[in-house]
C-alpha cells in the first residue's frame, strides 16, 4: 500500500506517547489500541495524525481541512461522554465525503442497542436469549415469561461497561436492584435476559461486500472463585491483575466439532448483514451445554489492539497485526465516502 495521510480520532484521555517504555501495564492498557494503532500505521510508513475528540465537530473539520487526510482511523467509543453519539460522527465524515474506518452510522445504530439487534436477528431465526427492557422511570416488574437466573445489562453501552458479578441475579428483589443500579449509575434503559450456562465465545468479521469470517475464538475462565459466574466483567476485560490472579485467557475455541463451528461461523455472517455492517465487527455468542449458540450482542469496531481477541484471531490464519491495519484502511478507502449501507 502506498504512503498514505491517516487521521486517527481518538478520546483525548487517550492520546497515546511516542513510546510505551518506562509505563506500567496497568497504565499501557488504558492506551494500547490507540499506541498500537498509531506505532503501527507509523512502521508501516503512512503520515498519522492523532486528534482527541471530545464534544465538538469542529476539530475534525480543521484537521481535515489542513491535514487532508487519505482516510480517518477511528477509534472514538463515545463523543461527549455518550456511547451512542459515535454514530454522528461518522455521519459527520461521511457528510464531508472523507473515507472512514469501521462501521456505518446505520450499522453502528442497529448494533448499539441491545434490544433491537437481539428482535432483528430473532426474526431471522437466529436463536437468541428471552429478555426484557426496562425504561427508566418506570416499575420494575420481571415478565412471567422470563425465568431466573437472569443476567442485568445497559441497553446500549458496550466493552462490559456495568457489569460485574452481581450483574447475574436470581430473585426479583435483585433484579428490582440492579435495574436500578443500571438507571442511576450507568445511566441507561436497562436489558434482563435469560442466563444462558456455557462458553463465551467471539467471531471476527472483516469486510464489505466480500467477508472474511475469522476463527472462533473463546474467552476463558481458568482460575474462578468457587460459585462466581464465568462472564465478560469489566474486571474479566479491562483489569490486567485481575485476569492473571483469575486466568482470563482467550483463544481459538477447542472441541467444537467442525459441523458446529461452521454453523457458528455462518450465523456470524448472517448477523453481520443482517445488522447492516461493515468495516469490521465481533459478534458474541453464548454456546449452551446443548451445542446451541445463542446470539448475545455485535460490537462494530471493537477493540483492536495487539493483544486483544480480534487481532490475535487474525494472526491465527496468518494475518499479522501490521496487515490487519492495512486491511481496515484498504476497506476503508475501497468503501470511499458514504457508506454503501447508508444508501
Amino acid at each position: 500500500m502506498k504512503q498514505l495521510r491517516v487521521l486517527v480520532l481518538l478520546h483525548p484521555d487517550l492520546l497515546p506517547p511516542e513510546s510505551s517504555k518506562g509505563y506500567s501495564e496497568q497504565e499501557i492498557n488504558v492506551w494500547k489500541t490507540e499506541y498500537d494503532v498509531v506505532s503501527t500505521l507509523r512502521a508501516a510508513g503512512h503520515e498519522v495524525r492523532p486528534l482527541g475528540v471530545h464534544d465538538e465537530l469542529r476539530p475534525i473539520r480543521d484537521a481535515i481541512d489542513a491535514f487532508k487526510p487519505d482516510v480517518v482511523f477511528t477509534l472514538l467509543e463515545q463523543f461527549h461522554g455518550e456511547a451512542i453519539y459515535d454514530q454522528n460522527v461518522v455521519s459527520y465524515l461521511e457528510l464531508l465525503r472523507v473515507p472512514y474506518t469501521g462501521c456505518n452510522p446505520r450499522g453502528l445504530m442497529l448494533a448499539r442497542g441491545k434490544d433491537l439487534s437481539k428482535t432483528l436477528v430473532h426474526y431471522h431465526r437466529i436463536p437468541v436469549p428471552a429478555f426484557a427492557v426496562f425504561p427508566k422511570r418506570r416499575k420494575v416488574k420481571r415478565p412471567a415469561r422470563l425465568a431466573l437466573p437472569l443476567i442485568v445489562k445497559s441497553v446500549n453501552e458496550d466493552a462490559s461497561y456495568g457489569i460485574s458479578q452481581a450483574s447475574v441475579v436470581d430473585t426479583d428483589d435483585k433484579l428490582i436492584e440492579r435495574v436500578n443500579f443500571i438507571h442511576e449509575r450507568i445511566g441507561t434503559a436497562a436489558i434482563a435476559e435469560q442466563y444462558i450456562e456455557g462458553r463465551e465465545i467471539y467471531v471476527g468479521i472483516l469486510g464489505n461486500e466480500r467477508l472474511l469470517v475469522l476463527p472462533v475464538w473463546e474467552l476463558q475462565f481458568q482460575n474462578m472463585a468457587e460459585g462466581d459466574w464465568h462472564i465478560a466483567t469489566e474486571k474479566v476485560k479491562h483489569d490486567p491483575d485481575y485476569q492473571e490472579r483469575r486466568g482470563i485467557r482467550h483463544g481459538p475455541a477447542k472441541d467444537l466439532a467442525p459441523e458446529l463451528t461452521a454453523r457458528i461461523q455462518r450465523m456470524a455472517k448472517r448477523i453481520y448483514r443482517t445488522l447492516e455492517l461493515d468495516g469490521y465487527a465481533r459478534i458474541d455468542f453464548r454456546l449452551a451445554a446443548d451445542g446451541t449458540p445463542y446470539f448475545l450482542e455485535a460490537n462494530p469496531n471493537p477493540e483492536i489492539a495487539e493483544s486483544q481477541e480480534f487481532a490475535t484471531a487474525a494472526r491465527h490464519v496468518g494475518i499479522g497485526y501490521p496487515d490487519l491495519l492495512q486491511r481496515i484502511v484498504a476497506s476503508a478507502i475501497r468503501r470511499g465516502g458514504p457508506s454503501a449501507a447508508a444508501g
